[in-house]
């Protein structure tokens, strides 16, 4: 009878994915609940590109493999060390990004910008100085350039994991990089990439800048990104998810961030440890159906409407 309860009071592994990437076992806080609401349909429809690519469990790598292109430029990551909380509450951490994401793809557009207006809030005190090539140099979270960075990591992060572990992408990889870019301008980048080869270019031109580097901030990151205060299955299902972030990359930035590609199937075990989540999290409600109600409401609102019309009349 005690085993019996012990087993009954358990999360399940749905309750804990979910907790990890909204902070609720039932991945329903206020702010997924609030996308059945707005006016209108949003920045990307469903069952297009960002969509598609955004529901993948193929993203619980793309976040890893983003962090891990972003602590490359001084300037983000020292944004990063110097008014982060990663290191006492990665949970915490983890949902904010995940919010913003979930909240621009599949909200409204007043819900879009009320989210990317609280990001920004926190950005605002995020300034400093760090160590870059040519000295000192005075940095904040709105600067441009390390708003692109953020955004081509982003990009590339979730295109890259897709591509590996997702199904085909409506309209292509084009279509993503092109149709993401909105998210760039709400951050105020002025002219984001809009396709796959520039997206790859503007990259490229980061690091032939020398503007990328690894220093002990740098291996701080990974390290902690390696072994992420997780327990039980959850940890070394992590483990494996970490192993496949760093395979994914190019060879390029896994020189320069100074890891290795693990011996062991990372590749591979991703595509079974992905399986498994997604069945879990397919048993339950997930945020894009609340969207899809929204979308139902105003599809029903437009046809009343139009009903009602002196012509239909």
């Amino acid at each position: 009878m005690r085993a019996h309860s012990r087993k009954a009071g358990r999360p399940t592994l749905r309750a804990r994915l979910l907790t990890a990437l909204s902070g609720h076992p039932d991945g329903t806080p206020a702010w997924v609940r609030a996308l059945a609401d707005g006016d209108d349909a949003g920045y990307f429809a469903d069952g297009g590109a960002v969509w598609t690519v955004h529901a993948g469990t193929g993203s619980f790598v793309a976040g890893i493999r983003a962090l891990l292109l972003q602590a490359l430029h001084p300037g983000a990551l020292a944004g990063v060390h110097d008014f982060s909380r990663y290191r006492e509450d990665p949970i915490g951490r983890l949902t904010g990004t995940v919010r913003w994401i979930i909240c621009v793809t599949y909200g409204s557009t007043a819900q879009a910008a009320r989210e990317t207006a609280r990001v920004a809030r926190l950005h605002e005190r995020v300034q400093g100085t760090f160590d870059a090539a040519d000295g000192p140099r005075a940095y904040s979270a709105g600067d441009a350039d390390l708003v692109e960075w953020v955004h081509l990591a982003f990009t590339e992060a979730f295109l890259g994991a897709h591509e590996r572990w997702g199904g085909p992408i409506p309209g292509g990889p084009d279509a993503y990089v092109r149709e993401w870019a909105q998210a760039g301008r709400l951050m105020r980048l002025e002219n984001p990439p809009l396709t796959e080869t520039e997206l790859h270019a503007r990259m490229d031109g980061f690091l032939e800048r020398g503007e990328l580097r690894r220093d002990e901030r740098v291996d701080e990151v990974v390290r902690f990104l390696r072994d992420v205060p997780f327990t039980g299955m959850m940890r070394l299902a992590y483990r494996v998810l970490f192993a496949a972030a760093v395979a994914s990359l190019p060879a390029r930035y896994r020189r320069l961030l100074g890891v290795r590609r693990t011996l062991l199937p990372a590749i591979t075990t991703t595509r079974v440890i992905l399986a498994v989540s997604a069945r879990a999290l397919a048993s339950g409600p997930r945020a894009q159906d609340f969207a899809r109600e929204r979308l139902r409401r105003l599809a029903a609102a437009a046809q009343t409407h139009a009903g009602t019309t002196p012509a239909a009349r």
